[in-house]
C-alpha cells in the first residue's frame, strides 16, 4: 500500500493525469458541440479509431506530418457529415445510425489495417511519424511544476487550447447561438428563417474535427503505432463527462480530469501487481458512478423546481 501511495504522490503521476486526459478532453469537447445542437452523437469512439489510422497510414506513404494530421482531420469530419446525412436528412434513429455506424468503423479498421500492413492487431510492421512534445520556456525549469506542465504532447496543449475555443465558439459567436437555438428548439429557429439540418450538419462537422484530435494523440502523439480497438471506449467516456459538465467546456474538461485521474490510479495500480481485469475496468467503473451520482442530482434538482412551483401556485390560490 506504501508503494501505491508513494506512486500517487508524485509529479509524474500528475503529468499521467493530464497525458491520459487528453483524448477525453477532445471526446467530451466533441460530444458537447453535437450535443448543444441536438444531436446525441455516439459515435466518436469510431471517429477517434478512424482518424487515428489515417493518420498513421497518411504519415508512413507521404512522410509528411502535416498531411497525416490534415488527412485525419478530414475524416472525422467526414464522419459527423456522415452520421448527420443519415439521421438528419435522412431521418433515421439516432441510436440505430450511431451503433450501424460504430460497427461499420470498428470492421473497417482492422480490414484497411490488414490491407495496408498485412496485420490485423497493429501498425506496427510500418514506420509512422510522431506529433512532438513541446517544451514550455521557464515553466520547464521550475521544479515540480515544469515535471507537471512540461514536456506534454502537442496536442495536450491544443486540447485545453480548445476547451477555450469551444466556450468561445458556444457563448460569443453567432454560429454558437444558432447551434444552442436549434439545439433548444429547433421548430422556433425554423420560424425565424434559421436552417435546423444546416446548423446540425455543422455541429457533426465540428463534433467530428474535435473527435479526430482525440484519435490522432493516441496513434501520433501518446504512442507511434495503430492498435486494432485501442480507443478502448474513450468517445463514450467523453459523452459521459459532457453530460457532467451540463453542456459547459470547462465542467466537461474537469469531468474529463476526473476520469483521466481513474484512469491514473489503474495504471498506478496495475504496476503494483493488482489483478488486471480489475485495475482496466476502474475508469469505466468511475464513469458510471460519476452518471449515476450526476442524474440523481439532476433528478433531485428537477423535484425541488416542481415542489417551489407547486408552493408558488398554492400561495398564489390562497391570496386569491
Amino acid at each position: 500500500m506504501s508503494g501505491i501511495w508513494s506512486s500517487i504522490l508524485t509529479a509524474s503521476f500528475l503529468f499521467t493525469i493530464i497525458r491520459v486526459s487528453t483524448p477525453l478532453i477532445f471526446a467530451s469537447m466533441s460530444s458537447l458541440v453535437a450535443r448543444r445542437g441536438g444531436v446525441t452523437n455516439i459515435t466518436i469512439d469510431s471517429t477517434m479509431l478512424m482518424s487515428a489510422l489515417t493518420g498513421v497510414l497518411v504519415s508512413h506513404y507521404t512522410g509528411n506530418l502535416f498531411l497525416s494530421i490534415v488527412a485525419g482531420m478530414i475524416v472525422g469530419i467526414i464522419m459527423g457529415v456522415f452520421m448527420g446525412y443519415f439521421h438528419i436528412m435522412m431521418r433515421t434513429n439516432m441510436i440505430l445510425t450511431g451503433v450501424a455506424i460504430n460497427t461499420f468503423t470498428n470492421g473497417a479498421t482492422v480490414m484497411f489495417l490488414y490491407a495496408f500492413t498485412g496485420d490485423k492487431g497493429s501498425s506496427s510492421n510500418i514506420s509512422s511519424m510522431a506529433i512532438p512534445n513541446w517544451e514550455i520556456p521557464l515553466i520547464k525549469d521550475i521544479p515540480i511544476l515544469g515535471d507537471i506542465l512540461s514536456g506534454h504532447n502537442a496536442l495536450t496543449y491544443i486540447a485545453f487550447v480548445m476547451v477555450i475555443l469551444c466556450w468561445f465558439l458556444m457563448y460569443r459567436t453567432p454560429l454558437g447561438l444558432r447551434i444552442r437555438a436549434v439545439g433548444e428548439n429547433d421548430k422556433a429557429a425554423r420560424s425565424v428563417g434559421e436552417s435546423p439540418t444546416r446548423v446540425k450538419l455543422t455541429a457533426l462537422a465540428l463534433s467530428g474535427f474535435f473527435a479526430s484530435l482525440g484519435g490522432l494523440y493516441m496513434s501520433m502523439g501518446n504512442m507511434t503505432v495503430f492498435i486494432t480497438g485501442m480507443t478502448a471506449g474513450r468517445g463514450f467516456i467523453g459523452v459521459a463527462a459532457d453530460s457532467m459538465g451540463r453542456g459547459n467546456p470547462v465542467g466537461a474538461m474537469l469531468a474529463s480530469l476526473l476520469f483521466g485521474t481513474a484512469s491514473a490510479v489503474a495504471n498506478v495500480l496495475q504496476i503494483n501487481s493488482f489483478p488486471t481485469d480489475l485495475v482496466m475496468a476502474i475508469p469505466y467503473v468511475v464513469s458510471i458512478l460519476g452518471i449515476i451520482i450526476y442524474s440523481a442530482r439532476e433528478k433531485h434538482k428537477q423535484q425541488r423546481l416542481v415542489r417551489q412551483g407547486i408552493a408558488q401556485a398554492e400561495r398564489l390560490a390562497a391570496g386569491k
